[in-house]
């Protein structure tokens, strides 16, 4: 999903749309608000009726996006080829319906699955074996009979799925209801699929060609996420930095720098997983007193107003943010059992307050619960600028410039995470010796040079430097030539003074090199002056055996090396058909180990196949267990036992505490 809303319309949409999304038809929306209440009461009534639920979907397909009846197939005209038999779980799977061009032998141009509006197409499908979602589902038939393009419905959410062969998968979804009140999202869901994309634009403007383009770039993207985080970390350190000479270096007395940047990543995996659970709804975002008082995502708006209203700069009078997270932090670690407020003691390595104390402003080896924490003045305008490296994306647009974008933590897969934190380990921090300059390099390089090694490479002329700098940056040659005539004009002059801590000797040394500088996130220069921390690029990930895995390639690898030992069958060549899933107690008793897990790729993928096998294999007990109470792990009989836990009957809760059995008793 991030690939396909952010960079892929970011790649396309001048292209394709230069006058902007196809335009909103009052007629056909009035027609679809009709419809949609109509179906809506219907639905959430007391006896609804299936026959309303099939009109409201057939209205969406060929009034709003105006499909015409003969490239529309149901029932019986769907061809017998287009199905997907899952022969371990005894499912076959088949579109309830097809579009494709009205000619003999056309290939389809979509598979659509259509659900009861009760039926969440993220949760697994009710009453049935195999515990996979509805998506899922989709995605399954349409690897197997190789169309790129699948849609699943439940008549208020639109999940559009993308999966082309030996390429990434794509989700996008809608929301009818919110076609009512925000046209741009009707307007989206008609330009996108209706009649004209699938058979009026040319092959290159086909919404499987748009996806292929998309796919081509998404890596931009998550680099991009990348390099906004280490620059929010480089920020932190920064900040840490500027206190600890304030006080006069007593703060990091003792601490090595690359504690120091560790500690940094830490507040940021910390935002990431904060981001994460609220808007999964694993948090208590919604709740009066958390939004106030503790959310991330409500602390980022409210600072976001503020600056503006008032600019930016006013934030840096102000340090109440920095202390609400570190309550956030310690809430989520220890835990609040309050009348007015609770939530469970998380624990962890993450959010321990004693990793890391000087980020409480409390010394080394002193407890939480008992050493009075004096957080640190970190201003509200750098907290602001850590939340937004991670929930606003900076998307070049065509023509120069750059777009902000939010970003849904809701839509990141863990390997997406995990790919931006092995792109933080290619850096650490490093204590100046003397003054260093932050230069301007390519995407995926910002050097940082010593201000006299500079200087050395001048005093050897002009084409000596041009020759390091080109070496050093990775820029042309042009660009440096062009950079070097940059002169600081009076505002900029002043932030360069700022820079150089209005020193006016090192001002004079570093103003010749001015047009070659970077700027930080608040647009100021970067200066290093001689004894302060910095971040920079260490060792290299490739040296280091550290790799982002797509879950593309872990899927089939894992389910491929564990079916032998889920299943009897595999091993000993049977069909699928007669393949026999083992008992739960059996399947806890596997023990996978991956010795050199990088982000955990691997076991991440391990825990969501061997979870769903066990929820499976439960069940498989509850049909052989008379209607009598089971209790995890092993689906045992009850026995009335006070330590006891019967079986969740809800599915989601199910579903979180298999995952909890196998990351605890499997994965290694």
């Amino acid at each position: 999903m991030l690939a396909i809303t952010l960079n892929g319309c970011r790649c396309w949409r001048s292209r394709v749309f230069p006058q902007g999304l196809d335009a909103h038809d009052p007629a056909v929306g009035r027609q679809t608000r009709l419809a949609f209440e109509e179906w809506r009461d219907n639905q959430l009534g007391l006896r609804p009726e299936p026959a309303i639920h099939t009109a409201w979907l057939r209205f969406v397909l060929r009034e709003v996006l105006e499909l015409p009846p003969a490239t529309v197939l149901e029932g019986q005209a769907i061809p017998e080829a287009l199905k997907a038999t899952v022969a371990e779980h005894g499912e076959t799977l088949r579109p309830d319906v097809v579009i494709q061009h009205p000619t003999r032998d056309a290939q389809p141009r979509l598979l659509g699955m259509w659900l009861p509006a009760s039926q969440g197409l993220e949760k697994p499908l009710a009453g049935q074996r195999w515990k996979a979602t509805p998506a899922a589902r989709m995605l399954e038939l349409l690897r197997t009979t190789g169309v790129p393009l699948g849609i699943v419905s439940n008549g208020e959410q639109w999940m559009l799925i993308s999966a082309p062969r030996g390429e990434t998968t794509s989700f996008i979804s809608w929301f009818a209801e919110l076609w009512l009140d925000e046209q741009l999202t009707g307007r989206a869901f008609r330009s996108l699929l209706g009649t004209r994309r699938f058979f009026g634009v040319p092959d290159g403007d086909t919404l499987p060609a748009l996806f292929g383009e998309s796919a081509a770039n998404q890596q931009e993207v998550t680099d991009q996420l990348g390099a906004q985080v280490r620059a929010a970390v480089e920020l932190l350190v920064q900040s840490l930095d500027r206190i600890d000479q304030d006080q006069g270096r007593e703060l990091l007395h003792g601490i090595a720098e690359p504690v120091l940047y560790e500690a940094a990543l830490t507040v940021m995996m910390r935002l990431v997983f904060l981001f994460s659970a609220e808007e999964r709804g694993l948090l208590l975002l919604g709740d009066q007193l958390y939004d106030q008082f503790y959310a991330v995502s409500t602390l980022r708006a409210l600072l976001r107003e503020v600056a503006d209203q008032q600019g930016e700069e006013i934030l840096e009078r102000r340090f109440d943010a920095w202390s609400r997270l570190l309550a956030t932090f310690r809430v989520v670690f220890g835990g609040v059992q309050h009348e007015a407020l609770r939530l469970p003691a998380y624990g962890g390595n993450l959010f321990d307050p004693d990793r890391f104390p000087f980020l409480e402003g409390r010394a080394a080896a002193t407890r939480w619960r008992e050493q009075l924490a004096r957080p640190l003045p970190i201003d509200n305008r750098t907290v602001l600028h850590l939340l937004e490296s991670l929930q606003i994306l900076r998307i070049r647009v065509p023509g120069g410039g750059f777009e902000p974008r939010r970003l849904s933590f809701r839509a990141l897969d863990i390997e997406q995470i995990g790919h931006v934190y092995e792109g933080l380990l290619d850096h650490t921090a490093v204590r100046a010796d003397a003054t260093v300059l932050g230069l301007l390099g390519t995407k995926n390089s910002d050097p940082e040079v010593p201000l006299r090694e500079l200087e050395g490479h001048q005093a050897k002329g002009e084409a000596d430097l041009l020759d390091f700098l080109a070496e050093t940056t990775g820029r042309s040659r042009s660009a440096l030539i062009k950079a070097r005539t940059i002169k600081p004009d009076l505002l900029r002059l002043g932030a360069l003074r700022a820079a150089c801590n209005n020193d006016a000797a090192l001002l004079e040394r570093v103003a010749p090199f001015f047009g070659l500088l970077r700027v930080d996130t608040f647009e100021r220069p970067v200066v290093i002056g001689a004894g302060s921390v910095y971040v920079t690029a260490g060792t290299d990930r490739r040296s280091s055996g550290t790799h982002y895995t797509p879950r593309s390639l872990t899927e089939p690898i894992v389910q491929h090396t564990l079916d032998p030992l889920v299943y009897v069958g595999p091993a000993e060549g049977l069909p699928k058909e007669s393949w026999r899933l083992r008992p739960a107690e059996d399947l806890l008793r596997l023990r996978v180990c991956d010795m050199a897990m990088g982000s955990g790729a691997f076991l991440v993928q391990a825990c969501r196949y061997l979870s769903e096998r066990l929820v499976e294999a439960w069940e498989q007990a509850e049909q052989t267990g008379s209607g009598r109470v089971l209790v995890a792990p092993a689906a045992d009989l009850a026995t009335g036992a006070l330590a006891e836990q019967p079986l969740p009957t809800d599915a989601d809760e199910r579903l979180a505490l298999a995952r909890r059995l196998v990351a605890d008793r499997c994965l290694y």
